[in-house]
């Protein structure tokens, strides 16, 4: 009997299986809530991939618990590298024994909305396999106590492999990805010196030609507390430290990185893609005036005015 048979006969397919890439370090405080959030999903096929970095506190001892009460596979516990939440969730992307339809990346702070599976998976279903494909979203942010303080910014320009070399759009808090950007990251490997993970699955999707979505609708609960690695960045005073970093080359040690990075991903890249990254590559050598041509060619931007007029004076001051 063929499955198209079996369906015609009131068979349903398969709701396809997520795995939950959750990074934990010392997070005792809100773990239990997180882990809540995802036993509330209206999409209900997925398995928990923990990756603890070490630590001191009662972070085991709650991981352990909800292993317990939730149905054998639900949870699996691992020990991550211990090089910190960039290499924690770049070992958990590659480790061969996790497999799934799609994987989605997780704090251990945060809250999810009931529906961010069930959205996220309603555009991923509607990709064919072969082709990468990354869900990002808007976020809710809220105190420490889960009380909403407002909203992430919204980004209105397309996503692009262009203004990936610049920024990344979302947080990997909200990002589910399918098997064929998953495999772009597996043959890119884990022991790379990139920035951020998130931003880097933005890069490798965009620039590998794959689709990137970017709901504005948010589907979680973004926690800012004392303890954030990262928090939101729109306020003045985030606009205040990024001039900063850039005037001692924070920026252009990133780009540093990104861009060996992805010249290991070379052969990969769409044609139009490995231009745009050549002439981005050299806008940061060139003196001046061929610099700033260099740059037009490329076509990098950012999502906002005020982002733009940044990235124009960092050419211009050598600082790209």
């Amino acid at each position: 009997m063929t499955f198209d048979n079996c369906n015609q006969r009131g068979f349903a397919k398969p709701a396809p299986k997520v795995a939950i890439l959750l990074c934990t370090y010392h997070g005792q405080h809100y773990l239990a809530q997180q882990l809540e959030s995802f036993a509330a999903q209206t999409h209900s096929n997925y398995a928990v991939f923990a990756s603890d970095d070490g630590s001191e506190d009662d972070t085991h001892a709650i991981l352990r618990d909800y292993q317990q009460k939730w149905p054998v596979g639900r949870l699996s516990i691992h020990f991550g590298p211990a090089e910190g939440f960039v290499a924690n969730f770049l070992s958990l992307t590659c480790k061969a024994d996790i497999e799934a339809d799609y994987y989605a990346y997780s704090d251990q702070d945060d809250v999810w909305e009931k529906n961010k599976l069930e959205r996220a998976l309603q555009w991923l279903e509607a990709v064919p396999a072969h082709i990468p494909a990354l869900y990002c979203t808007r976020t809710r942010l809220v105190d420490a106590n889960n009380h909403e303080i407002g909203l992430s910014p919204l980004f209105a320009k397309p996503p692009s492999f262009a203004n990936a070399l610049m920024q990344n759009i979302a947080g990997g808090n909200t990002m589910v990805f399918n098997n064929a950007a998953r495999a772009l990251l597996r043959a890119a490997g884990e022991d790379l010196p990139i920035v951020m993970h998130d931003w880097w699955a933005y890069m490798v999707v965009t620039g590998c030609g794959g689709r990137v979505f970017y709901d504005r609708e948010p589907t979680l609960r973004y926690r800012q507390h004392d303890c954030n690695l990262i928090g939101v960045n729109s306020n003045w005073s985030a606009r205040f430290e990024r001039i900063s970093m850039l005037w001692q080359g924070r920026f252009h040690a990133w780009n540093d990185s990104n861009i060996a990075a992805l010249r290991q991903l070379r052969d990969r890249l769409t044609p139009e893609n490995r231009e745009v990254l050549e002439h981005f590559a050299k806008a940061r050598t060139a003196r001046l005036l061929p610099r700033l041509i260099h740059l037009k060619r490329s076509g990098v931007y950012r999502q906002t005015f005020l982002g733009n007029v940044g990235l124009m004076a960092a050419a211009v001051l050598g600082k790209l």
